[in-house]
């Protein structure tokens, strides 16, 4: 394996400059969730080019592609990259900045796409040394409910092909460029978006006595479900609930009809997640019914948590110290944010991992979501080789 792994080190190094090329084309031409069209044509000429048999269409936009190893049939081990990006405004001022105003890969998910694009030259370049298939997801719509990975499954593609491990990565500025992270078991959390409707009467600020505010029951009603979090749940179960949009059309002196507030609801239990939504509506319409007016709930169900499976992180670890030198991969804490990979995590065993992006010493430290997001893009070297190193080292017996 020694000699496959300078092999693959120095194909990747090989292939740095082409998949930059792809990630900057990507990053130039980003496509919100469902809407991957552009980027799905660019893989599949990609594919055709590397002669890597794949099927388009699946869930509108998604391809999966195979690898079948020269020695035989064997176990089959998934790799996973998203395509879709997010609706902000690119500010950096780079010749790749995106072309499409609005719209910005400020998640990474260029990266994402253009590191398995490398590991998977890599692993057809290399497919005479293997036993086993190796099966290629480009997944639309990871950040838009009900979720890509959702979608792909349910249009059958682990009933036709089921792989034995999947693996997917994420970019991560927090760690350097170089570096991979990784969680063993519980690592990233439910998420389910919470969207109220406070309906009261509205009328002249100054006669209050006229009204039902529903301002005022809306600010009860944010301050009330916190109390979920710090006198109900279970300390040691991690909740969040949090609320970004509240929408009160009046004016200085014009007490609205109805507050729509949005928020989000996180944690790592089901069980307490469904009680959780049975307080916040039961708190919600006793509140605003209490004092005379109503409330709307609705909850719309996210993806569920996140759970990497032991074993399967346990071989990436020493696979990734193996290709990486161990002083490289770093162990995380538990995060609150959310994962649409957790839906393949239920059904096959798995892993997700972090990949470093950042560099201090060239300013490369801007978080996810931000206008001013950019990669140190050696990371994509690193990318591409480990996610091929992972795939042989998993069809190894």
């Amino acid at each position: 394996m020694d000699i496959l792994k300078d092999k693959i080190q120095a194909m990747a190094s090989g292939l740095f400059q082409p998949m930059v090329t792809v990630r900057r084309h990507l990053h130039a031409y980003p496509e919100l969730s469902t809407f991957e069209f552009e980027t799905a044509k660019y893989l599949d000429s990609l594919l055709n080019e590397y002669g890597i048999p794949h099927e388009t269409g699946i869930a509108d936009t998604g391809i999966i592609g195979f690898i079948q190893g020269g020695k035989g049939q064997g176990k089959t081990i998934a790799l996973r990259a998203d395509m879709d990006a997010l609706p902000v405004t690119e500010k950096n001022d780079v010749p790749y900045k995106s072309k499409n105003e609005g719209v910005m890969h400020a998640c990474g998910h260029d990266v994402h796409i253009s590191c398995l694009v490398g590991a998977a030259k890599i692993l057809n370049d290399l497919k005479d040394h293997f036993k086993g298939r190796v099966m290629l997801i480009f997944q639309p719509s990871e950040e838009k409910y009900p979720g890509g990975a959702k979608m792909m499954l349910e249009s059958g593609i682990f009933q036709k092909t089921r792989p034995d491990v999947i693996f997917g990565q994420h970019v991560y500025p927090e760690l350097e460029a170089g570096k991979v992270g990784v969680k063993s078991g519980l690592y990233m959390a439910s998420t389910d978006e919470i969207y109220l409707t406070i309906k009261g009467k509205g009328g002249h600020g100054a006669l209050p006595d006229k009204n039902v505010d529903p301002i005022v029951i809306a600010a009860q009603i944010i301050l009330a479900l916190q109390q979920i979090v710090s006198r109900h749940a279970n300390p040691a179960v991690p909740t969040v609930i949090s609320f970004g949009r509240v929408i009160a059309d009046g004016r200085t002196n014009v007490i609205p009809d109805e507050v729509k507030v949005d928020g989000i609801m996180r944690t790592f239990d089901e069980d307490w997640r469904k009680e959780i939504k049975k307080r916040i509506v039961r708190i919600s319409q006793s509140i605003a019914s209490g004092m005379g007016a109503a409330c709307e709930v609705f909850i719309d169900p996210g993806y569920p948590f996140l759970e990497n499976d032991p074993s399967v992180t346990g071989n990436f670890k020493k696979y990734a110290s193996d290709y990486l030198g161990a002083e490289n991969v770093i162990g995380l804490e538990s995060r609150m944010t959310s994962e649409d990979f957790s839906y393949y995590l239920q059904q096959v065993p798995g892993c997700f991992y972090r990949l470093g992006t950042g560099n201090v010493q060239k300013r490369i430290t801007a978080n996810l979501h931000t206008s001013v997001f950019d990669v140190d893009e050696k990371s994509i070297e690193t990318g591409m080789g480990l996610m091929a190193w992972l795939a042989l080292n998993e069809m190894t017996p």
